[in-house]
C-alpha cells in the first residue's frame, strides 16, 4: 500500500508542476528534476503494473498507435459562428437580440478568436474521458490519445466539479514552436508546413501518439457545456474553469454595453500581434445563460453570440494568368495563379476571382499588380488592381467549357455560368461522385477525391450507382492501391448502405440542397418515391421550402438519367426511406399543434421538453406567431416573448400543465 500511497504522490506533484509551467507559465522546478521525477514514476509504474492509470502524467510521452479514428457524435452539438465585420453588424445583432428578450439588461463577455483546431474533451468524475474533434459539428473523430499528449491540458482536476461535462477550446501551435518546427525541416532538405493552424490539425491525426508529443500544442479553452454547472454565465464559466485547472485565456473581459465590447476590439486590433499564437478576431457572446437559452440557435449557430472578424491583412503581387474549374453543379469559376506571396502566414499562390462580373467590376487583366487578400483570414481574394503595365490586354471571359468545349451559358438573374453537359463533362460526373462519397453524404470509408478520378478516368465508373458494382479485382490494378486498401474501399462502399436516407438525400447532389434541406425533405416525405411524385406547391409547402428549392428538386426528378439511377441504388440496397425507431410511448395527442418552448425548466430539459412534443405529434416552432397554439413558459421566460403572446392571445401553459396534457 506504501507504494501505491508513492506512485500517487508522484503524480500529483508532476500533473501540480505541469500546470505550473504550461498554464501559469511559472516553473516551480528545474526540467531536470521534474525528468528525474517522471522517470522515477515510470520506473514504479513498470515494477507495479496492478497500479497502471491511464491519465498518469507518464502517458503524456504518447506512444499509443491509432490505425483508424472512431467517429464519435457530440452528445453537444458544436456550432459554427456568425461572423461580423463591421461595428454596424454588432449594432443590428445586438437589436435582433433585443427584440427576442425585451428591454433586459445585457453583459457580453469578450474573447479573442483563436485561429486552431476546435476540440470537445469529456471530463467524468474528474478525469480527462475522451476528446473529439468538431468535424461536422454533429460527429468528429475520437483523438484522446494524442490529446493526452498536450501538456496544458489537465488528465486529473482539482476542486469542486461536475460529475461529468464537456469543455471546448482550440488546439493552436504557437509561433516560436512552428518556426523551431520548420526550422528542423529546411535544415534538412524538408519543405516547411504552411501554418500553425494546419499544423496543428494535422497533428491531431497523427497515428503514432508519440510523435504529437514531440509538437509543442497548445490549447486555449473557453466553453463548458453539460448539466447541473455550477455557473450561471459565460464569464463565471472561465473563472471556475481556471480554478480547476485549465488553460483559460486571461485576455477576455465581461462588457456592460456595445462601447465596451468595441473598446475590447479596438484594443486587441492593435495588440493581437503582441500575443504567441494566431487571433483572427473576437467573440461576444451574452453573458447570461437564461438569457442564451431564451435565443437559442438557428440550424447552423447560436443566436447568442457573433464572431467579429480583424480586417484582412492585405498584400500586392502579380497575376500570372487566369484558368477556369467547372464544378460538380456546372457552375464555372474563374482562378487567378499568382506570383507566390506570403500573406497572413501562408504562401499564396492562387485566388477566387468569383465570376465575370467581377472580373468586369475590378477590371482585371493579366500582369496587373493586384491586392490580394484572404476573407475571413481563410480564402485568399483579389480586391483591386495595385499598378498596370501599358501592354496588358483585356480579360475576355470564356465562352466554352474549358472541359469539354460545350458552349456556356448564363440564365437571367445569375451571377454564374454554366456548362449543360451534365452527364458528359468530366469534372462534373467526378465532382458528383466526390459529393456522393463525402463525409456529410455517405462517408465512405476507404474512398477518396483522387481515387474517385482515379476509377472515373480508368473507366471502371460513370456515376455514383457504378459504385456499388466494383470488386477487390476491379481496383487493385490503379495506382497507390494495394490489396488491403482495395478491401477497404469495397467494404466501405457496402457499409454506406446503412447510411441513413437524410444524408442519402443530401448525397445524391440535388442542387440547392444541403444537410438541413435533406433532413427537412426526408421527415416529411418518409420516403424517395414520394418525394419525386412532389409538385412544385407540395414542396413550397414544406417548412422552410422555397420556390428555387422546389423548382430544383423537380427537374432533378423529371431527368430520366437521375430516375435510372436511383433505381440502380435501391436495387443495391441503399436507404431511401425513413427507418422510424420504434418508441412505446409516441402518441398523436398533439397531432396539429404547434409549440413554442420559452424560459428554464426543473422536469426537462428544453431538449427533452421539445423531444417530448414531436414525439406525442405536436410540431415545435422556433418562435410565436399566429400558427403557433401553446407557449410553454419556464422561469425566465423572455418578457418579449410573453408580450407577443399575450398580444396574440396564445395559450401560455406551465411545464406541468404540458404534462397533464400528454398524460391524457
Amino acid at each position: 500500500m506504501d507504494i501505491l500511497i508513492k506512485i500517487q504522490d508522484l503524480r500529483e506533484e508532476l500533473n501540480l508542476h505541469n500546470h505550473n509551467y504550461y498554464v501559469l507559465d511559472n516553473a516551480t522546478i528545474s526540467d531536470f528534476e521534474f525528468d528525474q521525477k517522471l522517470k522515477e514514476l515510470q520506473d514504479l509504474e513498470a515494477k507495479y503494473p496492478e497500479f497502471f492509470d491511464e491519465n498518469s502524467p507518464s502517458q503524456r510521452v504518447g506512444g499509443t498507435i491509432t490505425k483508424n479514428f472512431q467517429t464519435v457524435v457530440h452528445e453537444n452539438r458544436m456550432y459554427s459562428l456568425d461572423n461580423s465585420y463591421s461595428k454596424d453588424d454588432l449594432q443590428d445583432w445586438e437589436t435582433k437580440i433585443q427584440k427576442v428578450l425585451g428591454n433586459v439588461s445585457l453583459q457580453y463577455t469578450c474573447e479573442l478568436k483563436y485561429d486552431g483546431a476546435s476540440i470537445s474533451i469529456t471530463y467524468e468524475n474528474g478525469k480527462l474521458s475522451k476528446a473529439v474533434t468538431r468535424g461536422d459539428g454533429f460527429q468528429g473523430d475520437d483523438v484522446t490519445n494524442n490529446i493526452k499528449t498536450i501538456k496544458s491540458i489537465p488528465l486529473q482536476l482539482k476542486g469542486n466539479f461536475p460529475p461529468k461535462f464537456d469543455i471546448r477550446g482550440e488546439i493552436i501551435l504557437p509561433f516560436e514552436g512552428f518556426e523551431k518546427m520548420n526550422q528542423e525541416l529546411i535544415d534538412i532538405g524538408e519543405t516547411p508546413y504552411s501554418n500553425p493552424r494546419n499544423t496543428a490539425s494535422g497533428s491531431l491525426k497523427l497515428q503514432d501518439s508519440s510523435e504529437v508529443a514531440k509538437r509543442p500544442l497548445d490549447c486555449l479553452l473557453y466553453f463548458i457545456t453539460g448539466n447541473n454547472l455550477p455557473f450561471t454565465t459565460q464569464f463565471e464559466g472561465l473563472e471556475t474553469a481556471r480554478n480547476w485547472g485549465f488553460k483559460v485565456p486571461t485576455q477576455s473581459k465581461l462588457a456592460n454595453n456595445l462601447d465596451e465590447v468595441f473598446e475590447f476590439i479596438n484594443y486587441w486590433d492593435v495588440h493581437r500581434h503582441d500575443l504567441p499564437y494566431e487571433t483572427d478576431g473576437v467573440v461576444i457572446k451574452v453573458n447570461n445563460f437564461n438569457h442564451q437559452n431564451e435565443l437559442g440557435y438557428t440550424a447552423k449557430s447560436p443566436r447568442w453570440a457573433i464572431a467579429y472578424k480583424f480586417k484582412s491583412e492585405q498584400v500586392i503581387t502579380t497575376l500570372n494568368s487566369i484558368s477556369y474549374q467547372v464544378g460538380r453543379t456546372g457552375a464555372i469559376t474563374p482562378v487567378a495563379n499568382l506570383e507566390p506571396v506570403q500573406l497572413a502566414g501562408t504562401i499564396v499562390k492562387r485566388a477566387s476571382l468569383h465570376n465575370a462580373d467581377q472580373i468586369e467590376k475590378l477590371d482585371i487583366r493579366v500582369g496587373d499588380e493586384v491586392f490580394v487578400e484572404k476573407g475571413g483570414e481563410i480564402i485568399p481574394k483579389i480586391i483591386g488592381v495595385a499598378k498596370r503595365g501599358a501592354e496588358v490586354e483585356p480579360t475576355k471571359y470564356i465562352t466554352h467549357c474549358p472541359e469539354c468545349q460545350t458552349e456556356l451559358i448564363r440564365k437571367e438573374g445569375e451571377a454564374q455560368h454554366y456548362c449543360l453537359n451534365f452527364y458528359g463533362c468530366p469534372p462534373q460526373i467526378i465532382g458528383r461522385i466526390q459529393h456522393y462519397i463525402s463525409r456529410k453524404a455517405m462517408d465512405i470509408e476507404g474512398l477518396g477525391g483522387e481515387t474517385v478520378a482515379l476509377l472515373f478516368n480508368n473507366k471502371l465508373v460513370k456515376d455514383y450507382s457504378d459504385l456499388y458494382e466494383l470488386k477487390v479485382d476491379d481496383v487493385i490494378p490503379l495506382e497507390r492501391m494495394a490489396q488491403k486498401s482495395a478491401e477497404n474501399l469495397v467494404n466501405g462502399i457496402e457499409k454506406s448502405k446503412e447510411i441513413p436516407f437524410e444524408r442519402v438525400l443530401f448525397a445524391l447532389g440535388i442542387r440547392y440542397v444541403g444537410e438541413t434541406v435533406a433532413k427537412k425533405l426526408a421527415k416529411h416525405y418518409k420516403t424517395i418515391d414520394a418525394l419525386s411524385q412532389a409538385s412544385v406547391m407540395d414542396l413550397i409547402l414544406v417548412d422552410e421550402i422555397g420556390d428555387r428549392i422546389a423548382q430544383s428538386v423537380i427537374e432533378f426528378f423529371e431527368n430520366q438519367e437521375n430516375g435510372t439511377i436511383i433505381e440502380r441504388l435501391k436495387s443495391f440496397g441503399v436507404q431511401f426511406e425513413i427507418i422510424e425507431k420504434f418508441n412505446p410511448n409516441a402518441t398523436v395527442k398533439l397531432s396539429g399543434k404547434t409549440f413554442v418552448v420559452s424560459g428554464v425548466f426543473q422536469k426537462f430539459s428544453r431538449d427533452d421538453l421539445k423531444k417530448a412534443i414531436e414525439d406525442n405529434g405536436g410540431k415545435v416552432g422556433s418562435s410565436i406567431s399566429t400558427k403557433t397554439d401553446f407557449v410553454i413558459a419556464g422561469d425566465n421566460m423572455g418578457p418579449a416573448k410573453l408580450e407577443k403572446a399575450n398580444q396574440l392571445g396564445i395559450s401560455i401553459i406551465s411545464e406541468d400543465d404540458f404534462i397533464q396534457i400528454i398524460d391524457g
